[in-house]
């Protein structure tokens, strides 16, 4: 049970932790690196590519095992068109280049625009990226990291990281994510076997 070292700790020590381990991996770190220089409005690195990372260090895994890519979140209102996202996410593909993984950009300004056709219920207009975090399906799934103006590493996490130190999927009832919570716990659990899945 030493992967559950960090269960149940003090949000400081677990938000501590939880930084050391995804700057000192090699593609989140040169991910954020590329991100800062990239500089898109109020930009977050979230979800997959940091829990996955802490849980490959915790298990023992090594870094990059099961992570298929790396999301890349940033605001910008000024203008929603397709057009513009498309503009951003061709620009990042040059900083990006070279990179084991595919980074996804996405502009968290326009999401409700397309949510309702794929995902067949309407989702709130966000105000940030960090709010659009707060939306996941999955509690434990909602974490990102920037780096502030300071050069120092800024951790998104409405939920806090418990659930992800003691290798446990919760929902977030706020939309009904069912579906999406259980294939990704699903999925999870054939990685991570360590890892429980709180039922919707």
């Amino acid at each position: 049970m030493d992967h559950l070292r960090y269960s149940g700790l003090p949000f400081e020590t677990q938000r501590t932790t939880f930084l050391e381990i995804v700057s000192a991996d090699p593609l989140v770190c040169e991910a954020l690196t590329r991100a800062r220089t990239l500089d898109l409005p109020n930009w977050l690195i979230v979800s997959g590519a940091l829990y996955n990372t802490v849980w490959n260090q915790l298990t023992g895994k090594p870094p990059g095992y099961g992570i298929r890519d790396v999301d890349l979140f940033y605001f910008d209102d000024s203008d929603l068109s397709y057009e513009a996202e498309d503009a951003v996410i061709r620009r990042a593909a040059v900083y990006f280049d070279g990179l084991p993984l595919p980074v996804e950009v996405r502009n968290q300004a326009r999401v409700h625009l397309w949510y309702p056709q794929k995902f067949g219920q309407p989702c709130p207009r966000y105000s940030s990226s960090s709010e659009s975090v707060s939306y996941f399906a999955s509690k434990t799934h909602a974490v990102g990291v920037r780096y502030d103006a300071d050069g120092q590493l800024d951790l998104v996490a409405p939920f806090g990281l418990d659930e992800i130190f003691s290798f446990r999927i919760v929902p977030n009832r706020v939309m009904d994510n069912q579906r999406t919570h259980e294939v990704k716990g699903t999925r999870a659990k054939e990685h991570w076997p360590e890892i429980s899945v709180v039922a919707w």
